[in-house]
């Protein structure tokens, strides 16, 4: 088992940034799963709009909260000459059960169901402590991008 990554170790994984890196640290990762942490503050540039005076996390981006997850664990289990940059390739199943507000730790917790070849099947589910807040199957795919032999010299 692999722990504890810092923010820093993820941003040299993902290519995402502020304001839509949505990965805070990742607490653990095995072959076949990964649980992730995402601290969600009033100062999220999205609550100035949903909505005002009632905070209420965007359920699109609690999913790319579990995509990025997901992405770092695929992204592990990728060759390392073949792996470039994870991308979202497709969604299924996905349910919100309770709002996440300002001061929640969400806690996203993703499976491996199956991999073919660059492509990747995991059930995630994001958690505020004990309870399951939303949930979804996701589908991730590695682009292998240029090898170094045909990237231009």
């Amino acid at each position: 088992m692999i722990m504890d990554k810092d923010i820093l170790q993820i941003m040299e994984i993902l290519p995402h940034r502020y304001p839509f890196l949505l990965v805070d640290r990742i607490l653990e990762r095995t072959r076949e799963e990964i649980v992730g942490l995402k601290n969600v503050t009033m100062n999220e540039p999205f609550f100035q709009g949903h909505f005002p005076g009632h905070p209420i996390m965007p359920g699109v981006l609690i999913v790319e909260a579990m995509a990025q997850t997901g992405g770092i664990l695929a992204f592990s289990l990728s060759p390392k000459n073949e792996r470039n940059v994870v991308y979202l390739a497709g969604l299924d199943k996905v349910r919100f059960r309770k709002p996440v507000r300002p001061g929640d730790q969400l806690i996203l917790k993703l499976k491996l169901l199956k991999q073919r070849g660059p492509v990747f099947k995991m059930r995630g589910e994001a958690f505020v402590g004990d309870q399951l807040v939303a949930e979804a199957e996701l589908m991730a795919s590695v682009d292998p991008g240029k090898s170094e032999a045909e990237s231009p010299q």
